[in-house]
């Protein structure tokens, strides 16, 4: 028995797998969040495809996805929350932690995804990433071969840039 890479602490062959290979749909937006997550784990970027809303299906970037889903080791998901996106519900968020490791450095990717339903079968809508927002320069960056702003006259490089 093989454990699910989601962390249910369920068999893999009895947890994401039928939804990843489409033998069962997931039966709540957490199943699907856990199957996609378990998918990027897997390699099965066909069903990460296919389990976005019919909207966005057309720009999925397969490819992308299968290189970003290699680069790294999948650790582990932690579901931090749901809000709705139960059986009998048509939307839902779920709110989760994942964690892989690329070029040896640990990650955590925080999220609260939203879900839907398209023809009755659950679907990822979108995702709001939950963190710091990233540092953003409000000047603008002095090049290398810039003249330095400390009005020396010198390149960037040559004066307060060498280190």
């Amino acid at each position: 028995m093989q454990d699910c890479p989601c962390g249910s602490g369920l068999a893999y062959s009895a947890c994401c797998e039928p939804i990843i290979k489409g033998k069962k749909p997931a039966a709540t937006a957490e199943a699907l969040m856990r199957s996609r997550f378990t998918a990027y784990a897997v390699g099965a970027i066909d069903h990460l495809g296919a389990s976005l809303q019919s909207a966005d299906r057309k720009q999925f970037d397969a490819a992308s996805a299968k290189e970003w889903a290699e680069s790294a080791q999948w650790k582990g998901l932690e579901v931090v929350g749901t809000e709705h996106g139960g059986v009998d519900d048509e939307d839902g968020i779920v709110e989760f932690k994942a964690r892989y490791t690329v070029n040896d450095q640990e990650q955590e990717h925080h999220e609260r995804a939203s879900f839907t339903r398209e023809q009755g079968k659950w679907v990822f809508v979108e995702g709001r990433v939950i963190g710091r927002d990233p540092y953003r320069r409000e000047e603008p960056k002095v090049g290398r071969n810039d003249p330095c702003s400390c009005g020396s006259g010198k390149k960037f490089k040559k004066c307060c840039g060498r280190g």
